[in-house]
């Protein structure tokens, strides 16, 4: 599980104005193990990149790591909400 987190990181870091706010929050559910991504909003468009094609790229790294849990691995991306907005 850390590993995937780890390795979610790692790509979407570089990518994005904001590192320091790139989080990842991870949640189970019967059949998945879900990665909730979240990101500024201004570096929403980074994550995703032209017609999808960056997240589609870290998506299928992501999905193509085994993992000891038999579960599926679902990578989610969240916008931050920002103090304005709370």
């Amino acid at each position: 599980m850390t590993d995937v987190k780890d390795l979610v990181l790692t790509l979407v870091r570089p990518l994005v104005n904001h590192p320091e706010q790139v989080s990842i929050e991870v949640t189970q559910s019967e059949q998945f193990m879900e990665y909730n991504l979240s990101v500024a909003p201004d570096d929403i468009g980074r994550v995703i990149g032209k017609q999808g094609r960056v997240v589609k790229a870290i998506r299928t790294i992501v999905y193509s790591i085994r993992t000891d849990e038999p579960k599926k691995v679902r990578l989610n991306i969240l916008e931050h909400a920002t103090s304005e907005e709370a």
